[in-house]
């Protein structure tokens, strides 16, 4: 099945079961501190999980553009990417465990055709010191779904049930790192066997343990979590939600690659026009260099997919651009590896992924003049770093051996990967330290995880009353950087933790201040007046025509909510939004501006609170 019919199948199948069908979020995401991008298609949809109403009704579907930072040394094994599409349903409140096991299962043996005795589950096991139990209503209904397809799926053959590292989900992890709330709940897994059964092979690590679904042998590949969201931790520990919610997300690509009955993503059409590209730039075949082509394919085609979002990002130093710049230029050191000599080549990549994708986000073929000029930039800054590499390698100071901090050093500060130096090494017969390389490597990337799970902590997810109040004094800053800036003035991002409000806004230069003060007093003077804030809902087409703004179509779908702070002559802000505002703005307290920078080429950032 192709790739194209496949997403609409999935669509179409929702959309029968009475689901609204919404477009994908954008990869940047808005009023969510918990991480860098949209790593998932329920970041978007926590305030209904919490309880606020969706504008569609109480079962939603979409394909949801996403990408995850954790995954990038993943990619090279055929089968993990960082950048992904995930299939998503929800019950805000409405159905629950039996109709969802029942129409997913359904979904993928009898539409997408995946053979049942390929697929597997997982279910909680229960947690004694949370005060959860076992799930034993999922196990009971999957022993059923199985027993339809002519399955006897006993415990411990076909379903699994581990504890809450496996089978518990929230956006925090496991019950004891989830803030106060923060919704969560046990989930159900599917895997698919890919039939790959390494245990067998005499050099396999795993050969003499047990083999089951989470045991990382190679051989069973996730396709899809059914997260049942019941749960909100409290000071008391853990409460029933006043709804019961479902969140279902499927890995598009692994779907793809099971309805195909291969273990290979990138041997699906979703790669092969990009595969087949690489291949000509290079004059080498993928079977024969799998991991460089993986990492250059997936790479470009997440860098483009960032910079061609409708928030898209430029490659710099900070924050989402620092992702951006490593993607490309970790893919410029593989393209070199693979021996790609063609100046400027990586754009060839990125027009590739603009006409697969160009009926689905079109997004990023009207940017695609924004992303090749990107592109083009990074190599040329790069080409002069890895000049300078090789300068600094021939500056070593050693006899027989380079140490492992020296070659890594090489990997880290001009790019140069393991292999590279390799060969180097071997054309002057010279060793290189590499179980030093590991250990500065493991290290590294340690704290890479560290940082990107530490990097943001709070925000808007919280919800709390400090946090609704910054959340509208955003709105309100807005409004006054429209006034005193210009209308070309737009939201870029926000991170609102109940202690600040972090704001980037596109805007070329550093405010003046006077322009600082002038907001400050715009927002206090709101403050002041006491005004009401009202939400309206309507469709898309009239939220244009009363020009309110962050009018985000690929967030909100046909049916949005716009929030008015002041009412006839007195309203200063209009803008679409989900939620939660304070009711009165008189509520909040004294606005300051603690800190105006730059945040990236073309972005400004403001960090400010509430006294």
């Amino acid at each position: 099945m192709q790739s194209s019919e496949l997403r609409q199948k999935y669509l179409e199948f929702f959309k029968q079961k009475g689901h609204s069908i919404i477009p994908s979020a954008s990869l940047i995401p808005e009023n969510d501190s918990t991480t860098l991008f949209t790593g998932s298609g329920m970041q978007p949809m926590v305030p209904y999980l919490l309880g606020e109403k969706h504008p569609l009704g109480k079962r939603i579907a979409d394909s949801q553009k996403s990408f995850r930072v954790l995954d990038i040394e993943e990619v090279g094994d055929k089968r993990h990417t960082t950048m992904f599409e995930m299939l998503g349903n929800w019950s805000l409140g409405d159905y629950f465990k039996k109709e969802q096991l029942n129409w997913i299962y359904e979904f993928l043996v009898e539409q997408v055709k995946i053979p049942a005795e390929r697929l597997y589950a997982t279910v909680f096991d229960g947690d004694k010191s949370i005060g959860i139990p076992k799930d034993e209503t999922s196990i009971q209904i999957l022993k059923e779904i199985f027993a339809k397809y002519g399955i006897d799926a006993k415990e411990g053959e076909r379903i699994f049930c581990y504890d809450v590292k496996k089978n518990w989900w929230s956006r925090s992890g496991i019950p004891q790192n989830m803030p106060v709330g923060e919704p969560g709940g046990p989930d159900s897994e599917i895997f698919y066997d890919t039939g790959a059964e390494l245990k067998k092979h005499e050099n396999s690590l795993w050969k003499n343990e047990k083999c089951h679904v989470n045991c990382d042998c190679g051989r069973f590949v996730e396709i899809g979590n059914n997260v049942f969201m019941e749960y909100k931790k409290t000071l008391n520990g853990f409460e029933k939600l006043a709804q019961q919610n479902v969140d279902f997300g499927g890995g598009f690509e692994r779907i793809v690659m099971a309805s195909e009955g291969t273990d290979n993503i990138f041997l699906t059409d979703l790669f092969s026009n990009i595969i087949f590209k690489i291949e000509e730039l290079s004059g080498k075949k993928y079977l024969e260099n799998s991991k460089p082509f993986e990492v250059v394919a997936d790479h470009i085609k997440a860098a483009t997919f960032i910079m061609g979002d409708s928030r898209g990002i430029s490659p710099s130093n900070l924050g989402q651009g620092y992702i951006v710049r490593r993607l490309i230029r970790r893919a410029i050191r593989f393209g070199r590896q693979l021996g790609i000599t063609q100046n400027l080549w990586t754009k060839e990549i990125a027009k590739i992924v603009a006409e697969d994708y160009k009926n689905v986000y079109p997004e990023i073929t009207e940017n695609l003049e924004f992303i090749i000029k990107n592109l083009d930039a990074e190599e040329e800054k790069f080409a002069k770093s890895l000049d300078a590499g090789l300068k600094q390698f021939e500056c070593l100071d050693c006899k027989d051996v380079i140490t492992g901090k020296d070659a890594f050093l090489l990997y880290q500060t001009y790019g140069f990967p393991i292999e590279m130096t390799e060969e180097l090494s071997r054309e002057k017969g010279l060793k290189i330290d590499l179980e030093e390389f590991s250990k500065e490597s493991q290290i590294h990337q340690e704290l890479s995880r560290t940082a990107s799970a530490g990097t943001f902590k709070g925000g808007l997810a919280d919800s709390s009353e400090a946090t609704t109040k910054l959340h509208t004094t955003a709105h309100l800053m807005l409004a006054g950087l429209r006034k005193f800036l210009g209308d070309s003035v737009s939201q870029k991002g926000s991170n609102i933790t109940s202690e600040r409000v972090r704001f980037d806004f596109a805007w070329k230069e550093k405010m003046t201040a006077e322009q600082i003060k002038q907001v400050e007093d715009f927002v206090n003077s709101a403050i002041g007046k006491d005004l009401p804030v009202i939400c309206k809902e309507m469709n898309l087409d009239q939220a244009k025509e009363i020009n309110a703004t962050g009018v985000f179509e690929h967030k909100y779908g046909e049916r949005v909510k716009v929030y008015f702070i002041g009412e006839g002559e007195q309203n200063i802000s209009k803008e679409i939004c989900g939620g939660p505002h304070v009711e009165h703005t008189g509520t909040m307290g004294k606005f300051k501006i603690i800190k105006e920078e730059s945040s990236s080429a073309g972005v400004r950032r403001i960090k400010a609170i509430l006294e």
